[in-house]
């Protein structure tokens, strides 16, 4: 996965993040797609409302970059 740096992450757009008010989980990228499903469980202080919103950005990121996302929920991670 590329690595952001400091100066980079913060150049991001709240828009660009799975989380936005955490700035959690980075979608700019197919990497980083994958990298946010991956670690979607992990994140935590987050509400299952906030959840909802990520998966959206999530799933609407995987589309634009070309990543085949197989679950239908994030309920589903980890769950096959």
């Amino acid at each position: 996965m590329a690595k952001l740096s400091t100066e980079d992450r913060d150049d991001l757009s709240k828009g660009e993040f799975a989380f936005p008010k955490q700035r959690k989980e980075p979608l700019e990228n197919a990497s980083h797609v994958r990298n946010a499903v991956a670690r979607f469980n992990q994140v935590k202080d987050v509400s299952d409302d906030e959840r909802d919103e990520a998966w959206k950005r999530i799933k609407a990121a995987a589309k634009k970059h070309g990543v085949e996302i197989s679950e239908k929920s994030w309920r589903e991670i980890g769950k096959s």
